[in-house]
């Protein structure tokens, strides 16, 4: 018989992680009645801390970036996991950033008087315990702790095992934040093992201590805590992201907003993936951005007419148009306006965020309109599908389901709400 794995609190997996949950509850608990000011200060101390242990996260970060490399790591790969002093300081003011953001919990959203004379009120209220699973981004470690606290809601973080070292010095410093305004430990906590079995304990929901699970990664990750899972989650599958360049756009403008929604930073779930170009716009479109994608490094796919316009261009395969590539790859295409553009969005999109590229006003806002995505941009690129852009301060992931929380998952979405009914002796006939 294989003995039990010893490798978290010198206890096996499971009983570890259900202790791991057990004490998540227990901090929620006090979280949800925490005051503002003790949130408050505790996320003050925690960019104090993330600020002072620099040298320490960038340290932890140099060895998973070295084991990342000798692995094989893309380039892409790479830029998300790594960190530098500019990264580390942005982290830092978005925990900052978050702190200034008003408290949801206990928030009055809506009230009215019954005719019995009952007053009723929904107020916000925390979701409780957040499981949060990602891949690659340590910087998630401080945006899912952060945002979490605010809302009042303790959260289990299991990153990946790439940035496991980078993870665990962020976590330290979010700790040492937590404890210097007398808020439980607990309320964020890291797993602090690389072995997978933690994750399917986190889908089972560790004897229901947790609430919701928020998976952020690829497609496997992705997929598979959906499919396992038995919490609710939070996540989008995939981001096929598209830009609609129209007849009516201004060529400046498009060049600008598809060099960024593409080339910005190619590995993020906002990056565009497929161009969609106004057949009635060829002549004075096509050929000048396509040459500015390639001219930028990236490779392009695309269809018939668009191999015709340059002999670098190569051909788009039917897969192209619903692949992720998140990498300088785009897939190219030609559509006959903008009714056009809505059906293949539709069709290949994965309801993450699409933009459309026009002056003409009407053609925009049937684009806003009738495409079904979590965000929808005219005339901007498709990066600005993010939390802290939308001014949530940092974000916990992009939600493309239907229920609940939809685009990127804030301080708001991340509370649930409840009825107060007051009442003076009113019984029911």
């Amino acid at each position: 018989m294989t003995a039990p794995l010893k490798t978290i609190e010198g206890r096996d997996i499971a009983e570890a992680m259900r202790a791991i949950g057990a004490r998540a509850k227990a901090a929620a608990r006090t979280l949800a009645l925490a005051p503002s000011a003790q949130k408050d200060a505790s996320l003050a101390a925690m960019a104090d801390a993330i600020r002072a242990r620099t040298q320490k996260i960038l340290a932890a970060n140099s060895e998973d970036l070295a084991d990342a490399r000798a692995g094989g790591a893309t380039e892409a790969f790479l830029d998300r996991l790594a960190l530098d002093a500019k990264r580390i300081e942005a982290m830092a003011a978005g925990v900052e950033l978050v702190r200034q953001l008003p408290d949801p919990v206990g928030t009055l959203t809506d009230a009215w008087t019954r005719p019995n004379g009952m007053r009723i009120e929904r107020v916000r209220v925390p979701l409780g315990v957040v499981g949060v699973i990602f891949e690659s981004r340590p910087n998630v470690t401080a945006d899912a702790g952060a945002l979490c606290l605010k809302a009042g809601n303790a959260v289990i973080l299991r990153g990946g095992s790439e940035g496991f070292r980078s993870s665990r010095a962020i976590h330290a410093a979010l700790a040492a934040g937590l404890v210097e305004a007398g808020l439980p430990e607990a309320a964020i906590a890291l797993v602090p093992t690389r072995d997978r079995a933690a994750v399917g304990l986190m889908l089972s929901g560790l004897d229901g201590t947790i609430d919701v699970i928020v998976p952020r990664g690829g497609k496997g990750l992705v997929g598979r805590v959906q499919a396992e899972a038995r919490v609710p989650v939070f996540a989008h599958l995939e981001g096929v992201c598209h830009v609609y360049v129209d007849k009516a756009a201004d060529l400046a403008m498009a060049k600008n907003i598809v060099r960024n929604a593409k080339m910005r930073r190619t590995g993020v779930c906002g990056a565009a993936e497929t161009l969609l170009v106004d057949r009635a716009g060829t002549a004075q479109l096509l050929a000048p951005l396509v040459a500015m994608l390639l001219d930028a490094g990236c490779e392009v796919r695309g269809d018939t007419a668009t191999q015709m316009i340059d002999p670098r261009v190569t051909a788009a395969s039917e897969e192209d148009w619903s692949t992720e590539y998140l990498d300088a790859i785009i897939a190219v295409k030609l559509v006959d306006g903008v009714e056009e553009a809505i059906a293949h969005i539709e069709r290949y999109g994965s309801h993450h965020t699409d933009a459309i590229v026009t002056a003409d006003a009407r053609a925009a806002e049937k684009f806003l309109a009738e495409v079904d995505s979590a965000i929808v941009l005219h005339n901007a690129s498709t990066q600005f599908a993010d939390g802290g852009e939308f001014g949530f301060g940092a974000e916990i992931g992009i939600a493309t389901g239907r229920l609940h929380a939809r685009g990127p998952v804030g301080t708001e979405q991340l509370c649930s709400f409840k009825y107060r009914v007051r009442g003076s002796g009113q019984i029911r006939p």
